[in-house]
């Protein structure tokens, strides 16, 4: 018996190949003793197998399977629940070993048997199981690979039932204390500004008349409806607005080597051309956000040129905003920060992510429709022309937030500028090594940004914290605060 489970087992059973030996043991023996009848065991012996093997392989198992997410999307470190539901119209008292396909990164593979214990009452098999990632990205789920025999367990086929479904994994925001961004907002995000209301009927505050106000304020579609004398607020209420940059350059995340940018395409891989600073900065963008919208700001979010950030996102709902505000705000953003990758360098042939199915037509078709938009970016220089512009058209609306990489001084120096057209300008630049962004550091707080360094180690609430902390020359002091592991935080004060 032994022997028999050694034997190659994708098409015969161990039942099958002892038919099959002990046919031809027959067939032998009927040859060398002449004997008819062993002759005809040994062709039945041997032809039972080969025809349960025909069977198998003629005949096309027809089941629909249906997959769910709870929740839809993950977010890294946390789990979701996957429900399968497996139903055939064609009834089968064998029982079918199947297997749901899993990129290796989540482990063994789920098996379970049709049909189920306990199926439904219209015959549908329901079956759950658990899934947890530790990495961002999209990843196919399934499909079902299905393990069909014969009734006599001598033979035995392999079917993929279903298609895939996408499992989009989103980075897991950071909770931020509160900070000099809040500035005089309300703790709703709002604030008060001394001009009169927009005179629109569409959108205006009222309230009755007092003695002393002029008539000019008086509001006669207000007074229509109320009858009696409204004039319109001298205050109105703002909502705070922000702008949030990250860099998404190749050069600026590979730590001068290609050697640092992973390209995950093994088995069970996302894909994703990414690094360790990278990876931070996602995480910081996804909770700077997710700070920004819970206080009610209006929330920008630009990449190096000033194309909207989740452009280039295969996972994102709607890539062509750059403006997220309101409710489900948050997880658009998430969801388009799950599968971004960094950006290619121009000269290089483009990006090296492969992924698979929808989400690669989607990625492609997004790419066609934004091709001219792409192509006039790429001549320009990061941090160029097109990014100020932007910032220029909404000067002192709100603060600036940047997230960098390596930025070169030159890149620093052109940035700097941008400083003024936000209430106030932070800087975050995540480096290996705090000696490579020193004089970058410099050229942004000499400009008027408050800007920090981080590491792939460093604790992002910490950094947050340490951005307060560290004005620009403006003051007359010029502060320098590193957030690197194993170092501790330094604060050397040079007068003006």
């Amino acid at each position: 018996m032994a022997l028999l489970d050694r034997l190659p087992s994708r098409v015969l059973t161990p039942r099958g190949w002892g038919f099959t030996i002990a046919a031809v043991v027959a067939l032998l023996f009927a040859q060398t003793l002449g004997r008819r009848d062993l002759l005809y065991l040994g062709i039945l012996l041997l032809c039972l197998p080969l025809l349960s093997v025909l069977i198998l392989r003629w005949s096309k198992p027809r089941f629909t399977v249906e997959r769910r997410f709870s929740p839809q999307s993950m977010e890294t470190g946390s789990t979701t629940t996957v429900g399968l539901a497996l139903a055939s119209p064609v009834p089968s008292g064998a029982l079918v070993r199947m297997e749901e396909q899993l990129p290796a990164r989540f482990g063994e593979a789920p098996k379970f048997a049709f049909p189920s214990h306990n199926p439904t009452s219209n015959g549908v098999s329901l079956y759950e199981y658990r899934l947890r990632s530790s990495t961002r990205g999209m990843y196919r789920i399934g499909p079902v690979l299905a393990e069909f025999g014969d009734p006599f367990g001598l033979g035995k086929s392999r079917h993929q039932l279903g298609g895939t479904d996408t499992l989009v994994v989103t980075p897991a925001p950071v909770e931020l204390l509160q900070s000099a961004l809040s500035g005089s907002r309300g703790s709703d995000g709002t604030a008060a500004t001394r001009r009169q209301a927009n005179p629109s009927d569409d959108d205006v505050m009222t309230r009755e008349y007092r003695h002393g106000d002029s008539m000019r304020r008086v509001h006669w579609a207000a007074t229509a409806r109320h009858s009696e004398l409204m004039v319109r607020q001298e205050e109105s209420v703002t909502a705070p607005e922000a702008t949030l940059l990250l860099d998404q350059r190749t050069g600026s995340f590979g730590s001068g080597s290609l050697a640092a940018i992973r390209h995950d395409h093994a088995p069970g891989g996302n894909g994703l051309s990414t690094s360790s600073t990278f990876e931070w900065a996602v995480t910081a963008a996804v909770s700077i956000s997710a700070h920004l919208l819970e206080r009610n700001y209006a929330l920008r979010f630009l990449d190096h040129h000033g194309s909207p950030a989740l452009l280039r996102s295969p996972s994102a709902p709607f890539p062509g905003e750059e403006e997220h505000q309101g409710q489900g705000a948050l997880a658009n953003i998430a969801e388009g920060l799950a599968a971004l990758e960094l950006a290619p360098e121009p000269g290089h042939a483009g990006s090296s992510a492969v992924h698979g199915g929808e989400a690669a037509r989607s990625a492609v078709r997004r790419l066609r429709a934004d091709r001219s938009h792409a192509e006039r970016v790429a001549a320009g220089a990061a941090f160029g022309d097109e990014l100020l512009d932007k910032l220029a058209a909404n000067r002192h609306r709100g603060p600036v937030v940047a997230l960098l990489g390596l930025v070169t001084a030159a890149e620093a120096t052109a940035l700097g500028a941008a400083s003024e057209y936000g209430s106030a300008a932070f800087a975050i630049l995540v480096a290996d090594r705090a000696r490579d962004v020193e004089t970058q550091l410099e050229i942004l707080r000499s400009a008027g940004w408050q800007a920090s360094a981080a590491s792939p180690d460093s604790d992002l609430r910490e950094v947050w914290a340490g951005l307060d902390q560290s004005p620009g020359t403006a003051t007359g002091v010029r502060t320098s605060t590193w957030a690197f592991p194993g170092t501790a935080a330094e604060t050397r004060g040079r007068s003006s």
